[in-house]
């Protein structure tokens, strides 16, 4: 008997508070990077009607202008009105910061294996900066090998900032939610059940100030321009069964910090997989890369998309845990879910051969620490809208399948044979 059941993910659009705040930290993150590459930051934003308050803990040796930072940034989103209760120009920014811990600033300075070890090895002189543990997932759902419900909700969030920003409909605001569901059948997708949208609107539309005529108009204008778009590419298409939720509590016109306030870190699924995997509590936005809460989670996912695309498994799911001031991960873990097609314990001495898990050995392998100069010193705010995965409009180093080749061999050979 086939198993169905119907699973939902959620992204936001660079409009919803929570973003707006990763959006302002990861601006801080570049702008310090780019004149001390050795900056150590936790930059943490709050954001309620008309005030932004810029608060964590920084050492560097850059000097910065956080309110002009956060003000590029609001503006940058589209909050230029303050009519819609927040604006860059008009909005009170404060800031509060301080400098990182001596305590665990000397433990990822100068990593245990160095302090105690004395290990010559330039990848053990850098200690995690904190200990948990991270995640990274990869799944063959979908061409960028994520699952399907988050990268769809992920494309009609885009998709609605896209047709903002280019007036095509132009009585959209900032703010907005979206949300897909999707029917699996063993482990498959077959059908899209549900597509909800949520979006801040102005309150009179065309010369409709009816708010029943409002709505219609709004959920007519999302299906022709934003929905049909996304969809018109895929091979699961959208159905005359496919439910179409708009702005369901019937209006939507205060949102933004007005409506909500917001919260760097506060939308982890939305930035990994959409709940589809397991997620080890830890935000990425506002962070340097000697936060394994972040670089290490692009590590696992860099793995588990290789493993992936190289037909090891069909599903891939790397957990590795760490000790703050240690080098060396304490575990690392991986789950096929019954879909490998080698065994476990043979993919696990391929990632101890092929892979760097080590804080330093990370960021030299994917190098977080200098922005690309193609980038006119943009890379990790361009990352915290729209998920850190699974990304086709920026060349991430996470998402290159470079080690496929190497990988490909242990299908068919023993690990011995793979590793010659």
């Amino acid at each position: 008997m086939s198993k169905r059941y119907i699973f939902s993910s959620e992204s936001v659009t660079e409009g919803h508070p929570d973003k707006i705040c990763d959006q302002i930290s990861d601006s801080i993150l570049d702008t310090l990077l780019e004149q001390d590459e050795y900056s150590r930051v936790a930059a943490e934003v709050v954001v309620n009607t008309g005030l932004v308050l810029i608060t964590g803990e920084i050492t560097s040796k850059a000097q910065v202008n956080f309110v002009e930072i956060a003000r590029k940034k609001i503006a940058e989103i589209g909050y230029t009105d303050a009519d819609n209760g927040f604006s860059a120009n008009s909005c009170a920014v404060l800031v509060a910061m301080d400098k990182q811990s001596p305590d665990i600033s000397q433990g990822v300075t100068a990593a245990q294996e160095k302090r105690e070890d004395r290990s010559s090895d330039d990848f053990d002189a850098i200690g995690a900066g904190d200990q948990g543990i991270v995640f990274g997932y990869a799944c063959n759902e979908t061409p960028e090998l994520m699952p399907l419900p988050i990268s769809l909700a992920h494309r009609l969030a885009r998709r609605l900032a896209e047709v903002r920003k280019s007036k095509l409909l132009g009585y959209l605001r900032p703010d907005g939610k979206t949300q897909v569901s999707i029917v699996y059948e063993d482990g498959r997708p077959v059908a899209v059940d549900t597509i909800l949208i949520s979006t801040q609107h102005d309150e009179t539309i065309s010369g409709i100030s009816q708010n029943d005529a409002v709505q219609a108009k709004i959920k007519q204008d999302l299906w022709e321009v934003v929905v049909k778009p996304v969809f018109e590419d895929l091979s699961l298409s959208i159905s005359q069964e496919t439910r179409f939720l708009v702005n369901p509590t019937g209006k939507f016109v205060v949102g933004g910090p007005q409506g909500d306030s917001g919260l760097t870190g506060r939308k982890i699924i939305v930035d990994t997989y959409g709940g589809y995997s397991r997620h080890g509590g830890g935000a990425f936005s506002g962070k340097d890369p000697t936060k394994v809460d972040r670089s290490a989670a692009y590590a696992c996912r860099h793995i588990a998309k290789n493993i992936v695309a190289a037909g090891l498994a069909d599903k891939c799911e790397v957990q590795v845990g760490y000790a703050i001031g240690v080098a060396r991960p304490v575990s690392v873990f991986i789950d096929t879910f019954g879909t490998g097609k080698i065994p476990e314990s043979d993919l696990l001495e391929l990632i101890d051969l092929h892979f760097e898990l080590r804080p330093a050995g990370i960021i030299h392998r994917y190098n977080l620490r200098q922005l690309p100069k193609e980038r006119n010193g943009r890379f990790y705010q361009d990352i915290a809208a729209y998920g850190h995965f699974g990304r086709d409009d920026l060349d991430l180093p996470w998402e290159k399948l470079d080690l496929v080749d190497q990988l490909k061999g242990a299908k068919s050979h023993s690990f011995e044979g793979a590793a010659k």
